[in-house]
């Protein structure tokens, strides 16, 4: 029967060290003379002998005490041959919760001098046996000339670069040369960006962060958590697929806060194989790209509106005939009932309720909000790829009503973000973050745009739109995280006139929890889909409501637990004031929701 040995325990005692080694051998050398000098017929021969081999002993316990202490106890200087580190590398990125964006590796560049080769067939075939992905023609080319130094191949590991010097071929020469690994490829790449090959960021966050992370050795943090942009980006992409989309966009920010906890973008591409994909690709639709938003504006307009205190929840509209301005006709795309009070104006989200709200309070105040909420500037962002948005060159009547339901502007989903998270925040104004927040950290002060007050009318009328107005396929999917948010459709501009047909923007700009106070975590998530085919399953529409808030329902569902927004049971249903109408076949929600 074997008994179980005790766990090792370091010793406490202090390790010999080799002299004091060497002093116990000679302490037993002199006793051993002696004792053999008190022998009889012992000659001075085997004396010597016995020093000499005493001497041998010594040295191999030295040197085995030495070779004990490198393995113990290597030098910190020591590094492995297989993790080399290039002169220069720029810091590891990681995420909020310590996981690997992005990290510098050791590469090599191969290069041959084919004056020095004798056996330019076998070298070829050699070359090509280690790297298939050499073109035969531009090898033959570099082989064929008489002198000089060519580049054949970069980007090398250390295996394959072994592999090749293992070859012993004439004329074959090795650089070190610096490269940027992206260990989850598609995931976060526009986003996390891209740097040259001399260590220069290119985009992204490796632009914007570009003279952080060349000077820290230490890992930058980011505000990014792989989780949200994994589940994100997943969902985006489907969609994209799925609804043969032109582009598409999404992102989830901590409205507290102001960090930016996922952005996606599509097309997507491997940031490790950044030259394989079209240059579209590498576009961060999010930031760089600027869509008339629709509807989703009239988040603005209600909390301008409702800021300056001209109009209340309960002001009513007429929204019976259409809106006849200079050159211009505004319609509804609900034919619905001919008043509306202010709250249903948003439910309904009625362009000419909305419009007519915006021309009471006049264009001074819309242009002064507007620009308050940062829509008339490129968003503040660390982000150099931050579009400049396209506005009115005058706020004419026109300009006014138009804006007020989206279009006449075009902005940046950066800057929708960061203009909406004021009217979720409280109301105050303040730059999104890509940078993470030490705990307790508090956000930027910013400066204030709205009311605290007005903020927490806009909560109460985002949740009431997600229960009984437009975005409501978002809480069906969604249930119990108290999600509010605003629809957008809008009609694309074709050949500077909007195309009536089915080619537009679906968005959904969701918030959740819509409770709780300020000081407590909430989220804004935006999906925006460019130009969605007709599909039978969402009944032919293409708009906001249809298309973008069951996706954003599917995001909230699958990040809430990673967020540690708890599930509440359902408000009781409380019938709204006045009318509310369904604009999609409640089997169209049943198969959405599924």
């Amino acid at each position: 029967m074997s008994v179980a040995q005790p766990p090792f325990e370091p010793s406490t005692e202090t390790a010999p060290t080799p002299g004091a080694v060497l002093q116990g051998l000679v302490r037993r050398l002199e006793g051993t003379v002696s004792h053999v000098a008190g022998e009889e017929g012992r000659d001075d021969t085997r004396l010597r002998i016995f020093f000499v081999m005493a001497l041998f002993a010594a040295a191999f316990v030295c040197a085995a005490l030495s070779a004990t202490k490198a393995a113990l106890f290597p030098s910190v200087e020591v590094r492995s041959a297989s993790e080399p580190t290039a002169e220069g590398a720029r810091a590891d990125l990681y995420d909020r919760n310590g996981r690997l964006l992005a990290t510098d590796l050791v590469r090599y560049g191969v290069y041959l001098r084919p004056q020095e080769v004798e056996d330019k067939a076998a070298t070829a075939a050699a070359l090509r046996s280690v790297l298939p992905g050499l073109s035969p023609e531009r090898l033959a080319n570099v082989l064929a000339h008489a002198k000089g130094e060519f580049y054949i191949a970069g980007g090398l590991t250390p295996d394959v670069k072994m592999r090749l010097h293992d070859l012993a071929l004439p004329g074959l020469y090795f650089q070190e040369e610096t490269g940027r690994i992206y260990p989850l490829g598609v995931v976060g790449a526009q986003v996390i960006g891209l740097s040259s090959k001399d260590g220069s960021g290119l985009s992204g966050v490796e632009k914007a962060f570009d003279g952080v992370i060349r000077r820290s050795s230490a890992p930058v943090a980011l505000s990014l958590d792989l989780r949200i942009q994994a589940a994100l980006q997943d969902e985006i992409n489907q969609a994209a697929e799925h609804f043969g989309v032109k582009d598409a966009v999404g992102m989830v920010v901590n409205v507290r806060t102001g960090e930016i906890l996922a952005m996606s973008s599509w097309p997507e591409y491997d940031a490790n194989a950044p030259l394989r994909t079209p240059p579209d690709n590498l576009v961060n639709h999010a930031a760089a790209t600027v869509y008339e938003p629709g509807s989703v504006f009239k988040v603005f307009t209600l909390a301008m509106g409702l800021d300056t205190g001209l109009v209340q929840p309960d002001t009513v509209f007429n929204v019976c005939e259409p809106l006849v301005l200079p050159g211009q006709i505004i319609h509804d795309y609900d034919k619905g009932d001919c008043t509306l009070p202010l709250w249903e104006v948003f439910t309904h989200s009625s362009n000419i309720g909305a419009a007519k709200m915006a021309i009471r309070v006049g264009g001074n105040y819309e242009e002064q909000y507007f620009r308050n909420f940062g829509l008339f500037e490129r968003a503040p962002s660390q982000l150099v790829e931050s579009a400049r948005p396209l506005t009115p060159k005058r706020v004419s009547v026109n300009a006014v009503a138009t804006m007020a339901f989206g279009q006449s502007i075009s902005v940046s989903p950066l800057a929708l973000a960061t203009g909406m998270t004021a009217i979720m925040n409280g109301g105050v104004y303040r730059p999104l973050t890509l940078e993470k927040l030490a705990p307790g950290e508090a956000p930027a002060p910013g400066r204030r745009v709205i009311k605290e007050s007005t903020s927490r009318e806009m909560l109460k009328l985002l949740r009431l739109n997600a229960t009984n107005g437009t975005g409501r396929f978002a809480d069906q999917i969604a249930p119990g995280y108290m999600v509010g948010g605003k629809t957008g459709t809008a009609t694309k501009l074709v050949n500077g006139r909007y195309d009536k047909g089915k080619k537009n923007l679906a968005s959904f700009a969701a918030v959740f929890p819509t409770t709780g106070g300020f000081d407590q975590n909430r989220y804004f998530v935006l999906v925006m889909m460019d130009e969605p085919k007709v599909l039978p399953e969402t009944g032919g529409f293409t708009t906001g409501g249809a298309v973008s808030a069951p996706i954003a329902g599917r995001i909230i569902r699958r990040i809430a637990p990673f967020l540690d927004v708890p599930r509440v049971a359902q408000e009781p249903d409380e019938p709204a004031p006045g009318r509310n109408k369904d604009d999609v076949d409640p089997a169209i929600l049943k198969a959405l929701v599924q």
